[in-house]
């Protein structure tokens, strides 16, 4: 720039007084500019673009602590006795009895605990007096039954099974004498007599049933002796038929 300004052909081409004065503009306008550069240099001016700052990259990292020991327990102080004087504990006492009471007493326990036992055992008296009389009751309603059972047993003739009527048959039955005395007191009845038909088709061992009346029993058992049936037959053999019953009714008209 310097040598621009000194070497300008308007400068060269200028008259000689004016030379000088333009020579001494011109260096001190380059001295200058100098000075202006110098000063811009010196404040940091530069001629060259400005960079572009990178971008910035923030690392991390993982970092695992190790985990803390736990605390020390602390080990308690050993405590030193205490020097005390020793510790009285008082014992009970226990209160005095009076002898007279306390007899009192174990006779009251007695009386109670005789008095429980003789109840139990009444009651144990009246259980079985129970018992004793529901067993009476019972033998007593058996044999009433057993009585009737016999007695409508006795008043119906057993029957005769069909295979046996076929085989033997009743071929003559005479009818008992009434009684004499039975007629004067007016007395009626039903008399039943079990025998055995034996193989000639008689009676054999007849003998008379319980509920019939003593003045029917005689006359009743010769009737049944006079019986005679048609014999049995098996296999072509005559055989004797047990427990054949016959049930005599006394009746006055």
């Amino acid at each position: 720039m310097t040598t621009m300004i000194l070497h300008s052909p308007a400068l060269a081409l200028a008259p000689n007084g004016d030379g000088l004065w333009r020579k001494g503009l011109a260096a001190s306008l380059a001295v200058a500019l100098h000075g202006a550069v110098a000063v811009a240099l010196m404040l940091g001016w530069s001629t060259e673009r400005p960079g572009v700052d990178a971008p910035r990259v923030m690392h991390t990292q993982l970092v695992v602590l190790p985990a803390p020991a736990p605390a020390p327990v602390p080990t308690p102080e050993p405590v030193a006795a205490a020097l005390s004087e020793p510790v009285v504990i008082p014992v009970p006492t226990r209160p005095t009895v009076d002898p007279q009471v306390q007899a009192q007493k174990l006779e009251k326990a007695a009386l109670a605990r005789k008095r429980v036992e003789e109840k139990k055992l009444e009651q144990q008296q009246q259980r079985m007096a129970t018992e004793q009389r529901n067993r009476e009751l019972e033998q007593l309603r058996l044999s009433q039954e057993r009585a009737a059972s016999e007695k409508a047993r006795a008043a119906v003739p057993a029957p005769t099974p069909a295979f046996d009527s076929r085989q033997y048959q009743p071929l003559s039955k005479a009818a008992p004498d009434y009684p004499e005395r039975a007629l004067d007191k007016n007395i009626e009845g039903d008399c039943s007599v079990e025998y055995t038909v034996n193989t000639q088709g008689h009676v054999e061992n007849p003998k008379v049933l319980e509920g019939c009346h003593p003045l029917f029993i005689r006359p009743s058992l010769a009737a049944a002796n006079t019986f005679r049936y048609q014999p049995r037959i098996v296999d072509g053999k005559a055989v004797a038929v047990p427990a054949v019953r016959n049930t005599f009714h006394y009746r006055i008209k």
